[in-house]
């Protein structure tokens, strides 16, 4: 059994920085690549972030690069995501997923995912 589960959501204001974790039971992430989607009630999932299992690269949607990084600890089985300058438009549902297509210019990337954590909830708001 797989189990996925991302910890370090909460509400924090515009400008301020969070970390979230992800742990990955069951599975080797070391041998695959990584990623950070999230989602907003009523709209469809999005990818942001992701890292292949090498981690000598990451892709992340212009929307987060410069702010938002992913990092691995395949040691532990763990992922993160670090984030700084959070912005209202940030407010999601965050998760993690293993076993999923990432690429270096971030085409066809996020898709074909194969286990996902039920998320952590990052607020931002003043």
């Amino acid at each position: 059994q797989v189990d996925v589960v991302e910890t370090g959501g909460g509400l924090v204001q515009p400008g301020d920085s969070l970390t979230l974790s992800c742990q990955v039971s069951g599975f080797d992430i070391g041998k695959t690549a990584v990623a950070w989607l999230r989602q907003v009630e009523g709209r469809n999932r999005e990818g942001i972030s992701c890292s292949p299992f090498h981690g000598l690269y990451q892709y992340n949607v212009p929307s987060v690069k410069g702010r938002f990084t992913i990092t691995r600890d395949n040691a532990k089985n763990m992922l993160f995501l670090h984030m700084n300058n959070l912005k209202p438009e940030d407010t999601a549902m965050y998760i993690c997923a293993a076993d999923i297509n990432c690429n270096a210019d971030g085409r066809d990337s996020f898709v074909k995912g194969r286990y996902f954590g039920k998320g952590t909830q990052v607020t931002v708001s003043s």
